[in-house]
């Protein structure tokens, strides 16, 4: 299967730049997986298709302020840093823009030099690890000076930094926030609880390789990015409890799905777990714990279009696709929903 098989058509002006007044007030496709017949609605329906005893996994990592913009000390060149993952204790790997400044043993300052830092390794793709010195707690000196590491294709300046986190995060350490989770409010998921659905959480951490390219032509040989994930123990039961009760496990994101399929034994049961996944979904892929997903519009070619296509059928998704742009739906982090169903 080729990369060019999950291309379509998108015009710029419906790539979305800033998030909706209400979060679930955006637009929401229902494609049916079977049939691949559509229906539009609005967020706030989504209610509808959700029944007493089923479930919804919700990501709840939150997004760190983690694109950081200093100056190089001897010289005082601008230099921007983006943090990816700790590695341990100060220590962080991250990328670096204009990567040539940030050699082994250069320093550099941030905010009046309230945080400093050196770069003590170089590592694959050109990435860098660096190590922070600073007065008082890291996270809080971040939160002053850190920005939102919004993806590239969003060029507008965010006015409100919680409209790139969901209302449930909880869990510092992701780079990119889980965008299908966006859309719920708190009304929407107390509406949600009042009608009988489970609610479980799970975290894993957005990386930055979400947005990175598939440069190969045959997807087989693609090689994912790997993120952290924790799934504990009170919430692998009310999934697995769901599953006895032959009712549906949704996910929200591709996020949550693709850490549910990498914990999920052969007959859909999870259990309490946590480390590092790559997996890769794409058709041909057989679920094994999610029967629904509740995600965004994703980029043409993306290895997210490819796993929503495992679920739905590419025909059927890529028909879907056509429509959203037919129908003017807004795309990717900040635009417009779908629901795929049963």
């Amino acid at each position: 299967m080729k990369v060019s098989d999950f291309d379509f058509y998108l015009p710029e002006e419906l790539i979305a730049q800033h998030p909706l007044e209400k979060r679930d007030s955006s637009r929401l496709m229902i494609l049916d997986k079977k049939t691949g017949v559509i229906k539009h609605k609005y967020f706030h329906d989504v209610i509808e298709y959700l029944n007493e005893g089923d479930t919804l996994v919700l990501n709840n990592t939150r997004v760190m302020p983690a694109r950081l913009i200093g100056e190089k000390e001897e010289t005082g060149g601008k230099i921007e840093f983006l943090l990816l993952k700790r590695i341990q204790g100060d220590k962080w790997e991250c990328l670096a823009k204009p990567g040539k400044r940030a050699k082994i043993g250069q320093k550099f300052t941030f905010g009046e030099g309230k945080l400093t830092c050196t770069v003590v390794d170089i590592v694959e793709e050109g990435n860098r690890i660096i190590e922070f010195s600073y007065d008082g707690i890291f996270e809080q000196v971040l939160d002053e000076l850190g920005e939102m590491p919004l993806p590239p294709y969003i060029t507008e300046k965010l006015q409100d930094k919680e409209r790139y986190q969901t209302v449930y995060s909880k869990e510092k350490g992701s780079a990119a926030a889980p965008t299908a989770g966006l859309h719920f409010t708190e009304e929407l998921l107390q509406q949600i609880r009042a009608k009988g659905v489970n609610i479980a959480y799970l975290t894993l951490h957005v990386g930055l390789g979400t947005f990175r390219p598939v440069k190969v032509e045959d997807i087989n040989e693609h090689i994912m990015h790997s993120e952290y994930y924790v799934l504990d123990r009170e919430n692998a039961d009310i999934i697995n409890k769901t599953k006895k009760n032959g009712n549906k496990i949704i996910a929200v994101g591709t996020t949550s799905t693709r850490t549910l399929e990498t914990i999920g034994d052969e007959n859909g049961f999870v259990r309490e777990q946590s480390g590092w996944t790559d997996i890769f979904i794409y058709p041909g892929y057989k679920y094994k714990v999610i029967d629904e997903l509740i995600t965004n519009f994703h980029l043409p070619e993306s290895t997210l279009i490819m796993l929503v296509s495992a679920l739905a059928g590419k025909e059927n998704v890529m028909n879907a696709y056509n429509e959203a742009v037919k129908e003017k739906y807004r795309f990717f982090s900040f635009g417009d929903s779908m629901l795929i169903k049963e």
